[in-house]
Parts: structure tokens; sequence; C-alpha cells
């Protein structure tokens, strides 16, 4: 930068500095699907699913924001979810109900007609001290019954 000495050099300079941030950007997306599987609902709306206990620790304690729906099978193993929302944000309820199948489908109740799945914004789920990995215990939910299915 401090070679530059005309309008011509910092053009090229700044479409250089911006392909490398596209380059960034690509590379941090790729880290979090490498990490979450991620589904679009629709809307607006992105799931991300957790792959495994550590996963699911990561992406609830530490990739989710406060304010953003975070969904389990309840009553079964299985993986956490988060649906990004904007602050004062509320999802429409077919968007629940999508994110929920998802969800009950990457469960151990995969094989079930109905499966019950709670959601709650992440603010309200908390990680016990000295817990296991994946485990977690809420303060409010909500529980929603449905098929398990991936989207289409």
């Amino acid at each position: 930068l401090e070679k530059i000495d005309n309008i011509k050099e910092l053009k090229k300079f700044d479409l250089k500095m911006k392909e490398l941030e596209s380059e960034s950007n690509k590379a941090i997306e790729n880290a979090e699907s490498d990490k979450y599987r991620v589904f679009d609902l629709g809307n607006g709306f992105i799931l991300y699913v957790g792959k495994s206990a550590a996963n699911n620790d990561e992406l609830t304690m530490k990739f989710a924001k406060a304010n953003d729906l975070w969904m389990h099978a309840r009553g079964a193993a299985g993986s956490h979810a988060i649906i990004r929302l904007k602050k004062e944000e509320n999802p429409p309820k077919e968007i629940i109900k999508k994110a929920a199948s998802v969800v009950a489908y990457y469960s151990q109740a995969r094989n079930a007609k109905y499966v019950p799945v709670c959601y709650t914004f992440k603010k309200y789920v908390r990680k016990p001290k000295g817990a296991n990995p994946g485990s977690v215990v809420l303060q409010k939910e909500t529980v929603v019954m449905v098929e398990p299915k991936l989207p289409e």
C-alpha cells in the first residue's frame, strides 16, 4: 500500500483486496458447511444441524446467537439445530415445522411416524457444568409433532 503512487495502482490494489475478501468469505462458508449440515428452508431462513455431539456443543454454545431458534428431538438422541434469525424475528409456523422435520430425521426417532421436537430461543438453552458433549438444559420450550423427513 505504501508503494502505490497513482490511481491506476490503487484500483488494482482495491480489486486484489476484494478478491481476497471473497475467497476468505467462501472459506468460512465451506468451514461452516463442513461442521454442520445446512438447509435452506425458504423465505430467507437457514437451518444449521450438528453432525456429532461435539458439533452440537459448538453449534449451540458458540455459533448460535441469543435470538436464534434452537431445536432438538424430544426424548431421543439426535442433532441440535439452529435457525438463524434477525433480531426480534419470529419464523412462520410452516418454517418451524419444516425445520422440525429435518431435526426429527437426524435423531434416533427417525423411523417413528411422528416425533416431538422441542424448540426455544437459544438464550433459554444452558449447558450444565461438567455435562457430557451435546447435553443441555432448557428453561422454556415449545413442542411440535412432525414426521421425520428432509426438505425437497
